[in-house]
């Protein structure tokens, strides 16, 4: 079974780079292009998603109407997908790595999350089904990444 939030949140990346391409000139356009992609959504969805992510009706330099963000990608799919502090359970860390373990069939959306937070110092992910690996730049970077996901974590908590 896929997660929802996790293909909630893969949605609206796809969303984002279609209309990066410029071809999404209506919400019905971006239903099609999103079907064609795998991803079943209807047009009040497909309108939430547009909305969400920032997307605005602007004229493109032939004269045609077209969705465009007018924020960075990264920020609209950062908006669009707020880290979920609340599914890290726990962290690890040795040398330039860190091991982040979630709640089953959380980790590829949590490592997408990640992935665009612009976390300084990060190479990039590797997620499971519950675990993610975080690979830095420093060869002891795991630990001190160990240590901010879990303080991110337990601020989260505590705002609750």
């Amino acid at each position: 079974m896929v997660n929802s939030s996790q293909s909630v949140s893969a949605r609206r990346a796809k969303a984002i780079s279609l209309i990066q391409t410029g071809k999404v000139h209506s919400q019905t356009d971006l239903v099609t292009l999103l079907k064609k992609s795998g991803h079943q959504v209807t047009q009040a969805t497909a309108s939430r998603d547009l909305e969400l992510i920032g997307a605005v009706r602007t004229r493109n330099k032939a004269g045609e109407s077209t969705y465009q963000i007018s924020e960075s990608d990264d920020a609209a799919l950062a908006r669009s997908t707020p880290l979920p502090a609340k599914l890290i359970l726990s962290v690890d860390h040795s040398a330039n790595l860190a091991v982040v373990h979630t709640p089953p069939g959380a980790a590829q959306f949590l490592a997408s999350s990640l992935d665009h937070a612009g976390l300084t110092g990060v190479i990039g992910s590797i997620a499971g089904d519950d675990t993610i690996i975080l690979v830095t730049k420093k060869a002891t970077g795991g630990a001190h990444l160990a240590k901010e996901l879990l303080a991110y974590a337990n601020s989260a908590e505590k705002r609750k």
